[in-house]
């Protein structure tokens, strides 16, 4: 019970339990759906439903958190995920499900943004980087684990709808027994996508790409299995390699855009998303281990653009504009996500279930032309002047409290506060003071009288 009362212990159990059970649900309805007969235009709105709520969700969850409370919130989030599991499997039709899955996704979103605040208040500017890797490894094999429960009992049964809903259930009981933790604040945005698109137009056009791209392989991805033949335990391994595949190549992708122009990187990064969706598209009847193999470079591939995106939007920013702008980004995939699922359905009902992959070629391709493009039109930043990369997961815009690139800022700020300094203070102009060793003639020469 000692470690399960150490706050960060249990949050990353009850993160684990959460993505496990959402990485099982939905494969699970994807192909619950094409078993059904489902339209697979139909099923793509379903399955944007999810996508949509969470984008919701990530706009009014704020206001419940900070109204009735951290641990009360998650309670409240956790058990109506629990209860439209297991609904799904009483009352089969699109329309129910659909509004089950928006109820979902707003859910989702809250509960992820409780967990990220308490993650954020329980570490350090000295750990903050390391916890971040850490939720991110969890996050994925949870969701990678998720896949194999597929084959635990036919999609049409009870079992696993029932799987998901205890899952999510006990999600509760590590953040309930654990010792209580200061919880960071839900900081609002001060900058609008329409800024954001000023500072960085690649930067969100890229994250829009990431999450149109990620939104239709989840919930799209077992329904092209079914619809190619593959057994449960082949979906389900093709959608578990895909997820360790963006765990595994995540990191060396994104470090490249440390030693070199990061929109070159985006760039190579987006068509070769392309080049990847279109030989699958053309070989997936082919060799079972070769599309194995480009599965995992796709989910490498993919899953590597959003913290891309908000790597070099981070180089056009102020260290301590990182968390607005980081929310910014995620509307922009959040956006992505909401439409993605559609139109790849709409590719599918027009190719069979390589148009998924067309879709996917379609987005890398149309987005790669774009950065080379905005290549042409405004100057590379110098190596010094971009920041390191860090692994990012789409989640809530509270995970950019744990990027270490804004913790300088963060904690000088509180510990230079003077009642005598002008109006126009400026922090930053205290540590570049600082560094030249001129903090206390600056002070001095600007304090009032």
């Amino acid at each position: 019970m000692t470690m399960l009362g150490h706050p960060i212990v249990a949050l990353m159990i009850s993160v684990a339990l959460l993505w496990t059970a959402n990485g099982l649900f939905h494969s699970l309805l994807g192909l619950r759906m094409s078993q059904e007969g489902f339209d697979t235009t139909v099923a793509g709105l379903v399955a944007s439903a999810y996508f949509v709520g969470q984008l919701l969700g990530a706009a009014i969850c704020g206001r419940i958190i900070e109204s009735v409370g951290h641990v009360r919130s998650f309670a409240a989030f956790a058990s109506v995920i629990s209860a439209c599991a297991v609904a799904h499997a009483i009352f089969v039709d699109p329309f129910f499900w659909g509004g089950l899955r928006f109820a979902t996704g707003i859910c989702i979103a809250g509960a992820l943004m409780v967990a990220e605040s308490w993650l954020n208040g329980a570490v350090t500017n000295s750990n903050r980087g390391g916890m971040l890797s850490i939720y991110i490894v969890v996050m994925y094999f949870g969701m990678a684990a998720g896949q194999q429960i597929l084959n635990v009992s036919p999609p049409t049964s009870f079992i696993l709808y029932s799987i998901a809903s205890i899952l999510f259930s006990l999600a509760l009981v590590p953040l309930s027994l654990a010792s209580r933790a200061t919880a960071g604040e839900l900081t609002p945005s001060r900058l609008s996508i329409r800024e954001l698109f000023r500072i960085s137009p690649l930067g969100l056009i890229c994250a829009f790409a990431s999450g149109a791209l990620g939104a239709a392989i989840m919930g799209l991805g077992p329904i092209f299995g079914n619809q190619a033949g593959m057994s449960i335990s082949d979906i389900a391994t093709m959608m578990s390699v895909m997820m360790f595949g963006g765990l595994l190549l995540q990191y060396p992708v994104g470090k490249l855009s440390d030693y070199f122009d990061r929109r070159t990187v985006i760039t190579v990064a987006l068509f070769a998303v392309a080049a990847v969706s279109f030989a699958i598209a053309v070989s997936f009847e082919g060799g079972w281990w070769m599309f194995l193999g480009l599965m995992v470079v796709y989910g490498g591939l993919n899953f590597a653009l959003y913290p891309l995106a908000i790597s070099h939007v981070n180089d056009h920013v102020e260290a301590s504009d990182l968390v607005p702008a980081s929310a910014g980004i995620l509307i922009a995939a959040s956006l992505g996500s909401s439409i993605g699922p559609i139109v790849g359905a709409f590719f599918m009902e027009q190719a069979g279930p390589g148009g998924l992959f067309h879709f996917s070629a379609f987005i890398g391709g149309a987005v790669g032309v774009f950065a080379l493009y905005r290549m042409v039109r405004r100057a590379a930043p110098t190596m010094e002047e971009q920041g390191p990369y860090v692994a990012y997961a789409r989640t809530s815009a509270l995970a950019a409290e744990l990027d270490p690139r804004g913790e300088f800022i963060e904690e000088v700020e509180p510990n230079v506060m003077d009642e005598n300094l002008p109006k126009d203070f400026s922090y930053e102009e205290v540590i570049e003071s600082a560094v030249e060793g001129e903090a206390e003639e600056w002070v001095q020469a600007n304090s009032s009288p």
